[in-house]
């Protein structure tokens, strides 16, 4: 039997493939998303598509609980709804910065209370929490995204303890480089060009030109397969990295002090502003 599951962010990239594939599979599907006509696909394809802002809260409780009404349970949710803000920390307004949290933490944490009760009370359920290798590594320019993840990284691990006692499980899952429509967002915050970063934006940019071209990147495709192949174990990992340079990036973490680490990533730079 089909379990019932909850996509967010399934409008595009990691979380629409990610639909599909549990489509595909048999599984009943609810894709949720700010736009639902980017979602047509997974209509036709047999899911479902609701309109959800995760910054409101009062509508993902509302959306939740029609969910529960016509389905009687969820088994599954994954939560994928994220974006990044990109620039200086000197430059990055506080409205911007508190947005990045609303969306990438507390929305997502709003649907997860959401559908915590039900799973308490059937005694199962997956909770999919996708972070990123930007979790666990950092990178200048991307302080706000960066804490997000490693927020959510260390969330994940406590409500993990929390409901192992209901049965409940909460998978990690850590992407590495995806072609998804990252690049072009962070394009549009770094339109500014001028000022003490320029150079740092400059260099930054052209390093992220680089992971959009042929054989530097996985399609969403990969996580949507990880995903699928965690929610259907008996005994999910607690995390799984997939994609393009994810556990060479996580290695190269674990293995290099903090000072190593920024010398490397600053040698990176270096090289491509000589390039």
């Amino acid at each position: 039997m089909g379990k019932v599951i909850i996509v967010t962010g399934a409008s595009s990239g990691i979380g629409k493939a990610t639909a599909l594939q549990l489509i595909e599979e048999g599984h009943i599907v609810y894709g949720a998303a700010r736009r639902v006509d980017m979602m047509t696909d997974i209509v036709e394809a047999g899911g479902k598509a609701v309109s959800l802002d995760l910054t409101n809260h009062d509508q993902v409780r509302t959306e939740v609980a029609g969910i529960l009404e016509a389905e009687g349970r969820v088994d599954v949710l994954v939560n994928n709804a994220g974006y990044a803000v990109y620039g200086p920390v000197e430059e990055v307004s506080y409205e911007q910065a508190k947005r990045q949290f609303e969306v990438n933490l507390f929305g997502l944490a709003e649907i997860t209370k959401a559908i915590l009760p039900g799973m308490r009370i059937q005694g199962s359920g997956t909770i999919v929490n996708v972070t990123s290798v930007g979790g666990k590594v950092y990178t200048p320019l991307g302080a706000w995204y960066h804490a997000s993840k490693h927020a959510l990284e260390g969330w994940s691990d406590c409500l993990r303890l929390e409901v192992k006692q209901f049965d409940i499980d909460v998978v990690i899952v850590e992407p590495g480089v995806i072609k998804t429509g990252f690049k072009d967002a962070m394009d549009e915050l770094f339109e500014d060009s001028n000022g003490p970063y320029k150079e740092m934006k400059s260099l930054i940019a052209r390093m992220m030109e680089g992971t959009q071209e042929p054989g530097q990147y996985s399609e969403p495709t990969v996580i949507a397969r990880t995903i699928s192949k965690a929610i259907k174990v008996k005994r999910p990992k607690t995390r799984y990295a997939a994609g393009k340079m994810a556990k060479q990036s996580l290695l190269g973490r674990k293995l290099l002090s903090d000072k190593a680490f920024d010398r490397m990533f600053l040698a990176m730079l270096k090289n491509y502003g000589q390039s």
